[in-house]
């Protein structure tokens, strides 16, 4: 759960291609997604002085606090949340022995000893209930595992974790992936590029009026999606914003580089934060609004660490 919240912080974009959802087993009908390849961050250029931020900053501390050591075993996590369904964690590595039996114990605990057992396509999952602490500022809906979760560890290289018993049922009958229309033109879009390092995404149309998202732009916007990439020498950034119409698309973009020329012209402001400002592109295809740009590495670690 720490891991989760703490990537989210990270949540930058590159210059990728638009498809729709259907990779890295996040269905289509998804409300939000999450996806993080720490392996592609351990192997890219641009991207390892960013792993070298996660690995101290995040996987130490889960180190330190459980003993899993999740720089060793992790390779992937992926989190999304259907309607109406609850979110669903899939993360994936060379999930060692070790860290199953500590995961389990995790479990156990939090269940206050009393974690029920069940079986589903032959394989073993597990059934808590959480004293449902406040999991802070968290406006989607992953507070809900903090109430109950599903977790499996059947699965070779995964470890599984789900709101409902359906959703377990499913991802163990079909390797840890949920199946969904790939042409329902409400379908959730996933951006995409060469070496992807962190997607995310959010269905503005399915969320709930009491979850924390409200305001005058989503109210106008079908979907948001964001990425970052490795481009080599550089971490490629970039959002897209599928608003209800073109002219709000249009509107937005006015008002982004309206505010991007105001700051980049401020005479108080770092020269640094200026050049950066300046870099933005942003552009309008039809309802779509895309902003990116490029960044040296140093200058997305340091701001992370401010």
């Amino acid at each position: 759960m720490r891991l989760l919240k703490l990537l989210t912080v990270i949540l930058l974009l590159g210059s990728p291609a638009l498809a729709y959802a259907d990779i890295d087993g996040i269905p289509g009908s998804a409300t939000w997604y999450f996806h993080s390849d720490f392996d592609a961050m351990r192997s890219g250029k641009a991207s390892r002085e960013l792993y070298d931020w996660l690995d101290a900053e995040v996987f130490q501390d889960i180190l330190s606090e459980t003993g899993i050591d999740f720089g060793k075993d992790a390779r992937r996590l992926t989190a999304f949340s259907r309607p109406g369904q609850g979110p669903v964690i899939v993360l994936e590595g060379n999930i060692s022995q070790d860290t199953r039996d500590k995961v389990l114990a995790i479990a156990t605990a939090a269940a206050g000893g009393d974690l029920k057992t069940f079986k589903s396509s032959g394989k073993v999952y597990y059934f808590f209930e959480g004293d449902g602490a406040d999991t802070g500022d968290i406006d989607i809906d992953i507070e809900s595992l903090e109430k109950e979760a599903y977790l499996s560890l059947a699965l070779k290289d995964k470890i599984l974790i789900t709101n409902t018993q359906d959703q377990m049922k499913a991802l163990l009958a079909n390797n840890g992936k949920l199946e969904a229309p790939k042409n329902d033109k409400n379908a959730l879009f996933v951006l995409r590029a060469d070496r992807s390092l962190i997607q995310a995404g959010v269905n503005a149309n399915q969320l709930n009026d009491d979850s924390g998202w409200d305001s005058n732009i989503l109210r106008n916007t079908r979907q948001v999606a964001v990425l970052i990439a490795d481009l080599g020498e550089k971490l490629g950034i970039e959002a897209q914003l599928m608003a209800n119409e073109p002219e709000m698309a249009n509107s937005l973009a006015s008002i982004a580089r309206g505010l991007i020329s105001l700051q980049a012209f401020n005479d108080e402001m770092d020269s640094e934060v200026t050049s950066i400002l300046k870099s933005i592109t942003v552009d309008v295809v039809g309802s779509t609004l895309k902003l990116s740009l490029l960044l040296d590495p140093e200058t997305v670690v340091s701001a992370l660490e401010d």
